[in-house]
């Protein structure tokens, strides 16, 4: 009994001695990436403006120093180091973390500068990252102390991506980088798997974050086959742990095109070949060739409308830089007239396809415009889509094909191969002319103006016909261009008849309705009113304004009035005027002065 007795003091005796031990050492909980998710979207990196995100988190660390009087003196600095024993609330735990992102933050602020950091900003970004690694570590040093085991796990995937994002940054161990990202990724797969979905959701984006950099890595050490366009399709994803990759692959890709330029040695248009000299007038069109295989390649089906125009936009960028480099050589050319005959040839071949391209951009838009238009407005945020709009896109695109053609048609010696591209440009103004006629014509028709809407028809049928014709008589006509122009064809025919029956159906009701109007009018008004007036029914206790859910108009007094009789003045006749003798007033009027004499003394 009294061994019984003595087991039972032990165990109580150490329940005791654990729930002290908890009272004493409290565990605290941070969920470090949901708070750095939302500080981070809600301050800046939503656009990535990491200038606004470092001053959030100065900010937040003066408030959390000043609410936890953690001050380091007033005057003279006197630094206060955070310990596992000052970590006595989870709020020192944040300021740990808060300063990690503050230094992360400015180094990426100068990783994203526009022109990139130069030599001496490198150096502090560098700086300021190594700062980053050093508070993540104190983070997860203090974490698996004070934290639970969840704090102390995130807290250690964090720290694991600052040092890789460092090592990554100094291009060097690659095979620690390695598995830093790893380790993260490791443990965000793990507790992703765990609690509630946001935060399942927020451990999936941070693995598919850090899936990139870890393919790159791997890359970098040699233990993976990734060809560089496979890394331009991993940098197309966003968020911010993706900067530093980013900035990488730009790198990566300028090496790639770099190597394939020592091979470059022509560019070909039209079955004309002019050489490419300037090594950065070949990276420049290579990178818009990549550009090109991408919207004209086997995946350019799956790719958005809006990724599309993206990619345009690069296109566009690459080759203005091509014909700035040319330029340049023309005014370093001197006096070589061979030389110049290149260039001038080869700004010609590069700004037709720039012209090219921007004729299928527009006609992207065109397709755009043309898929609104027809499935009016489904959503209440979308614009509604007008037939001006579309008439505007052909504007563009007959003055792109006009200029196309004049460039193309410059020079003294015209080659059959660029007589052929300009007859092309001509029959595709043609198709440009009779589309942009047909959505005037619809314009025209939603105005109510049913003559000119048909004659505006008429002539984008006879245009459409014009264009099939020619085109129909090239050996290597385009097939999807002539079933355009068959189903516009068509089109003009279907809305002739539709404006011109509209046309007489208002014709014949115009007099009906004229006839209705007039035999309704009244001097006394309209007598059929729907309810009575408020100065009607002053007796009544009624609204005038109607039901207040409906916009109904008050009906207080008719305005304007209505026409009202009214009795002229009577014509007063003055009988008596005739029988009265009026008294004579010949004595007070002036009489004249007569002989000259008596004109001397007036």
């Amino acid at each position: 009994m009294a061994k019984g007795k003595d087991v039972a003091a032990m165990e109580i005796d150490e329940q005791n001695s654990t729930e002290s031990d908890q009272i004493n050492n409290p565990k605290f909980s941070v969920n470090v990436l949901q708070l750095l998710k939302s500080a981070q979207m809600q301050h800046g990196l939503r656009f990535g403006d990491y200038a606004r995100y470092r001053r959030y988190c100065t900010a937040r660390l003066r408030r959390l120093y000043k609410s936890l009087k953690f001050t380091h003196g007033r005057g003279k600095y006197t630094k206060r180091a955070i310990t596992a024993n000052t970590v006595t609330e989870v709020r020192f735990l944040h300021v740990v973390l808060y300063t990690a992102e503050r230094a992360w933050s400015h180094a990426m602020e100068k990783k994203t500068l526009p022109d990139g950091p130069n030599a001496r900003q490198r150096s502090y970004l560098i700086g300021r990252l190594r700062k980053a690694v050093r508070w993540a570590s104190v983070l997860q040093e203090l974490c698996s102390i004070k934290g639970d085991s969840r704090t102390s796990l995130e807290a250690e995937a964090y720290a694991s991506y600052m040092k890789g994002s460092l090592l990554f940054e100094q291009d060097q161990h690659w095979d620690v980088a390695l598995k830093c990202f790893k380790s993260a990724r490791a443990v965000y797969e793990e507790l992703g798997k765990y609690g509630d979905l946001d935060n399942q959701v927020l451990c999936r984006e941070r693995v598919e974050e850090l899936e990139p950099s870890i393919r790159y890595c791997l890359h970098k050490a040699g233990e993976s086959n990734i060809q560089t366009s496979e890394l331009a399709q991993i940098g197309e994803m966003e968020g911010p742990a993706l900067d530093l990759f980013k900035a990488k692959l730009e790198a990566v890709m300028a090496e790639a095109r770099s190597q394939q330029a020592a091979s470059m040695t022509a560019f070909h248009w039209l079955g004309e070949v002019f050489p490419v000299s300037n090594p950065k007038t070949r990276v420049s069109i290579l990178k818009a060739q990549e550009l090109e295989n991408d919207i004209n390649g086997p995946a350019a089906d799956s790719l958005p409308t809006e990724k599309k125009l993206v990619i345009f936009d690069k296109i566009f960028a690459a080759y203005s830089e091509a014909r700035s480099s040319i330029r340049n050589d023309l005014a370093t050319a001197g006096n070589s007239e061979g030389m110049k005959d290149e260039l001038n040839g080869l700004d010609k071949a590069i700004g037709a396809v720039l012209g090219r391209r921007t004729i299928e951009r527009n006609q992207l838009l065109v397709a755009m415009a043309k898929s609104k238009l027809s499935r009016g407005r489904d959503d209440k945020n979308e614009k509604v889509t007008k037939p001006e709009e579309l008439v505007r896109l052909y504007d563009l695109l007959l003055q792109n094909t006009a200029d196309l053609s004049d460039l193309v048609s410059s020079g003294r010696n015209r080659k059959p191969e660029e007589e052929t591209f300009a007859e092309e440009c001509e029959l595709k103004s043609f198709g440009f002319r009779a589309e942009r006629c047909f959505y005037l014509a619809k314009s025209y028709s939603l105005a109510g103006k049913r003559a000119e809407a048909y004659a505006l028809f008429s002539r984008a049928r006879s245009l459409a016909d014009t264009a099939l014709k020619k085109l129909q008589s090239f050996n290597n006509a385009d097939q999807v261009t002539i079933q355009e122009l068959n189903k516009l064809y068509n089109d003009c025919r279907s809305n002739i008849c539709i404006e011109h029956a509209t046309g007489i159906m208002e014709e014949e009701k115009a007099p009906e309705n004229l006839s209705k109007k007039i035999s309704s009018i009244s001097l006394s008004g309209n007598d059929k009113k729907l309810e009575k007036l408020l100065l009607e029914k002053l007796d009544s206790y009624e609204s005038a304004m109607g039901d207040p859910t409906t916009k109904s108009t008050p009906r207080i007094e008719a305005f304007p009035p209505a026409f009202q009789a009214v009795a002229r003045n009577p014509i007063v006749l003055d009988l008596a005027y005739n029988l009265i003798e009026f008294p004579s007033l010949d004595n007070r009027m002036k009489k004249e002065v007569k002989g000259f004499i008596s004109r001397l003394w007036r």
